[in-house]
C-alpha cells in the first residue's frame, strides 16, 4: 500500500502536468488524470485540495486550448463532482457553474454534452445552490434551445430543469420560456431515460400551480392529450418510477383544479395505482412515496377518501408500515436491511399522513382506522418519536381521528392521549404546535371525557400563552381550545381563565387583526358570560372594559358574523340579573340596539330583539321602570313592527316580547 506522503505525491505529480508549455502534455495528463480518479473519492479529494479545479476551469475557457483539451477537461470536472459534497462545494467556490454554462456557447456538440453531463451532477447535488441557474436571464433560453440537439441534451437539460425548479417563481420562469411546448414531445421519445426526466419535469411544474396545470390539460403528444400519456405511463408494465412520478402529475393537476376528481383517469387510474404503491412487495422509498402522493390526492375530497378506504384493503396494508423490516431472514441483501432500517421512521411518516388523510371526513372510516391492530399505541408512540417529522405526521393523524365524537368518547379516553399531546406542547415548533393543539381544542369539548383530566394538568397557563403567540394559527387554537373548556364549564373554571389570561391581553385579543382570533375570543366571552351569577360575577369585576369592547366592535367595520356574535354577548349581559344594569344606564348602547333592530340583516335584528327582550323580562326584579324607560325610547314601536316580519323567528321573537308588555 502507498504511504500518504506518495499518494500526494502521485497526486501532485498530476497537477503538476497541467502546467506543461507542450499542450500535447497537457491533454495526455489530463486523460491519465480522467483515469487515475474514475471511482476513486481520495485520488478526486487530493487533486481538489492541490488546486487542479482552478486550472481545469482555465484550460476549459481558454479558447486557445483545443477542443479535445476542454471535452477532457469538462469530462474530469464531472468526475470530480461525482465524489462527496464536499468536493460539489470546492468546485462550485471555484465558479465551475459559469464557466460550463459559457461552454454551452460553443457549437461543438460533444462539448457541450460533457458541459451538460458535469453540470447535471452539480445541480442534482443538494448542496448547489439552485439559483445559480437562473442568475443569468439568457440561460434557460439557451437551454431550451439546446434540446433539440440529442437524447443527451435532452435527458440532461431535463434533469437541470426538475432539480432546480423549487419555487412558484422558478415555475413561472420555465413555463414563460416555453418549457411545456419544448418538453412534452419528450414524453415519447425513445430513450426511457429522456421520457423518465421529461415525466419528472411536468410533475415539479405542476405541483401546486394552477397556471401550469391548466396549460398541461390541453396539450397534446402526437395527437394524443397529456393525461392520456400519462394514464398509459402508469400501467402495470412500465417501471414502478415511471407509474408513480406519472401518478404523481395527475394527482397535482387534479389538486391544482385542471381535473375533477371524479374524472375516470383520477378515480380508476391514478388512486389504484398509488394504492398499489403501497403493497409490502414494493421499495421502501416506493411505498413512501406511493402513500404520501395519496395522502395529497384525497386530502379535501371525501369520495375519494371512502373509495380508496375499501380499495385492496388500504387500512390493513397501512399497519405493514409499522412492523418494517417484517422478517429480517427474509431480506437477503443486508445493505438494503440496513438502509431500510435507517429509514424505517419515513414508512411510519406516510402512514400516519396517509391514515390523517383517510381520516378525515367519514365517520365510519375513522372508526376502521382506530380498530386496526393497536392503531392508538402506535399514534401515541409516535407523538414521542425522536423524528419531528414522525411527530407532526402522528399529531396529524391524530387530529383528523379527534374530529370523531365517538372516537373522543372512547379509543382517545381509553388510550390517555392527553399525556403525550400535552407532553408535546411543552416546546414543540410551531408547526407541532398548530397541530397539537387544533388536536387539543377537539379533545377538550364538553362532551369529551379527557377534559377533567386536562384541565388538572396546568392546561390553561399553556393556552393563554399560546394566545401571545405571533402566529394567527396559534393564537386562534390558544383561544379557540379556552372557548371550548368555557363552555358549560363551573364558575371556578371561568375565573382561572380569566385571571389567567388577564383582561389586557383578552382586549387585545378583540383588536387582533386575524378576523378568526376576534371570532374565538368573542365564543369565549359568550361562554364566559353564560349562567346568571357567573355573568353578574364576571360583569361585576370587569364590566366596564367589557361594555367598551362591545362598543368599539359595533361601532367598527365588522363582519356581519362579528356583530351578531357581539350582539348575542350583549343579549347574555342583559340576562345577568346585577349586569343589565351596565345596558340600562347606558343610552348610547340602548341607541346602537335600536339600530340593529332595524338592520337589513336578519340575524342581527334577531340578536338585537334578543337583548331587549332580556331587558323587559316580567318575572324580574325592575321591569316594570326597564319596560317604561323603553317604551319611552321607541322600542315597542319597533317590536310592534316586527312583529309583521317576514322571517318567522324574528315575528316570533318580537311577539314573545310584546307579550311582556302584555302580561
Amino acid at each position: 500500500m502507498l504511504h500518504k506522503q506518495e499518494v500526494t505525491a502521485t497526486s501532485r505529480h498530476y497537477v503538476d502536468r497541467l502546467f506543461d508549455p507542450d499542450p500535447q502534455k497537457v491533454l495526455q495528463g489530463v486523460i491519465d488524470m480522467k483515469n487515475a480518479v474514475i471511482g476513486n473519492n481520495k485520488q478526486k479529494a487530493n487533486l481538489i485540495v492541490l488546486g487542479a479545479v482552478p486550472r481545469l476551469l482555465y484550460l476549459l475557457q481558454q479558447s486557445s486550448s483545443s477542443l479535445e483539451l476542454r471535452t477532457e477537461c469538462a469530462v474530469v470536472l464531472g468526475s470530480l463532482a461525482m465524489g462527496t459534497e464536499n468536493n460539489i462545494k470546492s468546485l462550485v467556490d471555484c465558479h465551475i457553474i459559469p464557466a460550463l454554462l459559457q461552454g454551452l456557447l460553443c457549437p461543438d456538440l460533444i462539448f457541450i454534452e460533457a458541459c451538460l453531463r458535469c453540470l447535471r451532477t452539480v445541480f442534482i447535488s443538494p448542496v448547489t445552490p439552485v439559483q445559480l441557474l437562473y442568475t443569468d436571464p439568457t440561460v434557460i433560453p439557451h437551454l431550451m434551445s439546446l434540446l433539440s440537439r440529442s437524447q443527451r441534451t435532452q435527458e440532461y437539460i431535463t434533469q437541470i430543469f426538475s432539480h432546480c425548479c423549487k419555487t412558484p417563481e422558478h415555475q413561472t420562469v420555465l413555463f414563460n420560456h416555453g418549457a411545456i411546448q419544448n418538453i412534452a414531445p419528450l414524453l415519447i421519445s425513445p430513450s426511457y431515460k429522456v421520457r423518465m426526466q421529461a415525466l419528472k419535469c411536468f410533475s415539479v411544474l405542476a405541483y401546486e400551480n394552477t397556471q401550469v396545470s391548466m396549460t398541461l390539460v390541453n396539450v397534446l403528444v402526437d395527437g394524443e392529450l397529456l393525461s392520456q400519456v400519462f394514464v398509459r405511463m402508469m400501467q402495470r408494465d412500465q417501471p414502478i418510477e415511471m407509474q408513480l412520478t406519472a401518478a404523481k402529475c395527475l394527482t397535482y393537476m387534479c389538486r391544482a383544479g385542471a381535473i375533477r376528481t371524479d374524472d375516470s383517469c383520477i378515480v380508476l387510474k391514478t388512486l389504484p395505482c398509488l394504492v398499489r404503491m403501497c403493497s409490502k412487495e414494493h421499495l421502501l422509498e416506493e411505498r413512501v412515496e406511493g402513500a404520501e402522493t395519496l395522502a395529497y390526492l384525497m386530502e379535501p375530497d371525501v369520495e375519494l377518501q371512502r373509495i380508496a378506504s375499501t380499495t385492496d384493503h388500504l387500512v390493513a396494508m397501512l399497519a405493514d408500515y409499522f412492523k418494517y423490516p417484517s422478517s429480517v431472514s427474509a431480506i437477503t441483501d443486508i445493505k438494503r436491511l440496513d438502509h431500510d432500517l435507517k429509514h424505517a421512521h419515513e414508512l411510519r411518516q406516510a402512514a400516519f399522513k396517509l391514515y390523517a388523510s383517510l381520516g378525515s371526513n367519514d365517520e365510519d372510516i375513522r372508526k376502521k382506522i382506530t380498530e386496526t391492530e393497536n392503531m392508538m399505541d402506535r399514534i401515541v408512540s409516535g407523538l414521542s418519536e425522536s423524528s419531528i417529522k414522525v411527530r407532526l405526521a402522528a399529531v396529524r393523524c391524530l387530529h383528523s381521528l379527534s374530529r370523531s365524537v365517538q372516537q373522543l368518547r372512547t379509543s382517545f379516553h381509553d388510550h390517555a392521549v392527553w399525556k403525550p399531546l400535552m407532553k408535546l406542547l411543552q416546546n414543540a415548533p410551531d408547526e407541532v404546535l398548530v397541530m397539537a393543539s387544533s388536536t387539543l381544542c377537539n379533545l377538550l369539548l364538553e362532551f369529551s371525557p379527557s377534559k377533567e383530566p386536562i384541565l388538572e394538568s396546568g392546561v390553561i397557563e399553556l393556552l393563554c400563552s399560546l394566545t401571545q403567540s405571533d402566529s394567527p394559527a396559534l393564537r386562534v387554537n390558544g383561544i379557540w381550545a379556552l372557548m371550548n373548556m368555557a363552555f358549560q364549564a363551573d364558575q371556578k373554571v371561568k375565573v382561572e381563565i380569566v385571571r389567567c389570561l388577564g383582561t389586557e391581553q383578552l382586549f387585545r385579543l378583540l383588536s387582533d387583526p386575524d378576523t378568526n382570533v376576534l371570532m374565538k375570543t368573542l365564543g369565549l366571552l359568550r361562554n364566559l358570560l353564560s349562567t346568571r351569577p357567573h355573568i353578574d360575577q364576571i360583569m361585576s369585576s370587569h364590566g366596564k372594559q367589557i361594555m367598551q369592547a362591545v362598543t368599539l366592535i359595533l361601532e367598527a367595520e365588522h363582519s356581519i358574523e362579528v356583530k351578531e356574535q357581539t350582539l348575542c354577548i350583549l343579549a347574555n349581559i342583559a340576562d345577568g340579573n346585577t349586569a343589565k344594569e351596565l345596558i340600562m344606564t347606558n343610552d348610547d348602547m340602548l341607541q346602537k340596539i335600536k339600530y340593529y333592530m332595524g338592520h337589513s340583516n336578519v340575524k342581527l335584528q334577531l340578536a338585537a330583539t334578543f337583548c331587549i327582550s332580556n331587558l323587559i323580562w316580567n318575572e324580574e326584579d325592575g321591569s316594570q321602570e326597564r319596560q317604561d324607560k323603553l317604551r319611552e325610547m321607541g322600542f315597542v314601536d319597533i317590536l310592534h313592527k316586527l312583529t309583521q316580519a317576514s322571517d318567522p323567528n324574528l315575528s316570533d321573537r318580537a311577539k314573545t316580547a310584546m307579550q311582556q308588555y302584555l302580561a
